[in-house]
């Protein structure tokens, strides 16, 4: 179990009905949290960023975009989805910070559309309460999703593919990769380090279709002049994961290579996905839904 000491401070908050954010901050927060964390965070908008992606598949590479949407609200504890009445949930709310993460490519004529959604808290440790990943392709689609119970996480998959199939097991509550992203943004300081134990990303298990279970890995950051790497090596011949953010907040994310095995039989590799910056936006985009805010996707640089 992460454990990291903390104390907590008690704020009025009211926020409208909608899937963005709060413009005031959350009821409870984190002493360890950077002091202007809620000018940035509180202000009713999500961060926007979008990416140039190179993603390896099949053992070839292949052009795309990707995008990260982050943005804070008010979130159950009971039931792991966003509250409707946070003024009214009492102690079943907790506030967290939330990446829509999205990869879009095609492979030959047939395209591909991923997302995972990390649910981060804001209290304590910052642990994932909640990750879930979907995967449509013209083969079919599937949905995974992990989800904090007591000491353990649940996990629950459901696929397309017949030696995945549709199961459900429990982990550890050790380390979750997808939930390192949320952390960069919220205090890096508190990214893990050395040997640890780690539970792979959802979006490589989908695209390796390995086991969904917890790993060895080790942890390191280099920083170089104003922007800091955050590496993550489950062993050169398996995996290598580098986020590459700027030292001061917000901690934007600039870019990511993802190196790991593509392609399969005796034509499996060694491969380096990446994503590149394209533009950032702070908007809330949940009000930005007639056809003339389709605009706001040039200024992204993303396909209309």
């Amino acid at each position: 179990m992460k454990s990291i000491q903390f104390a907590f401070i008690l704020i009025l908050f009211t926020i409208p009905l909608s899937c963005g954010s709060g413009k005031k901050a959350p009821s409870k927060q984190t002493v360890d949290l950077p002091e202007d964390f809620g000018d940035y965070w509180f202000q009713g908008k999500a961060e926007i960023t979008s990416y140039d992606l190179r993603q390896a598949r099949y053992g070839e590479m292949r052009k795309g975009t990707a995008a990260l949407i982050f943005v804070t609200e008010p979130f159950s504890r009971l039931q792991q989805v966003k509250l409707d009445n946070p003024e009214s949930a009492g102690d079943d709310r907790v506030d967290v910070m939330k990446l829509n993460f999205t990869k879009k490519f095609t492979t030959g004529i047939y395209p591909y559309s991923m997302m995972t959604s990390v649910f981060g808290s804001l209290e304590g440790d910052h642990e994932a309460i909640k990750v879930t990943t979907s995967s449509q392709e013209w083969c079919g689609q599937t949905f995974s999703q992990l989800n904090l119970n007591g000491n353990q996480y649940s996990f629950m998959e459901r696929s397309y593919f017949e030696s995945e199939g549709d199961y459900e097991k429990t982990l550890d509550n050790v380390w979750v990769e997808d939930e390192l992203w949320t952390l960069i943004r919220l205090n890096p300081d508190k990214l893990p380090s050395g040997e640890i134990t780690v539970i792979p990303g959802q979006m490589y298990h989908r695209l390796s279709h390995n086991e969904y279970k917890p790993m060895r890995a080790t942890a390191s950051i280099e920083k170089d002049g104003n922007y800091s790497t955050f590496k993550l090596n489950y062993g050169n011949d398996v995996r290598t994961l580098e986020i590459t953010f700027v030292n001061k907040f917000p901690f934007e994310i600039e870019s990511w290579k993802d190196t790991h095995k593509s392609g399969f039989g005796p034509d499996t590799k060694m491969m380096t996905s990446t994503a590149t910056l394209k533009r950032r936006l702070l908007l809330d985009y949940w009000n930005k839904n007639s056809n003339e805010d389709s605009e706001y996707r040039k200024q992204l640089g993303l396909p209309e």
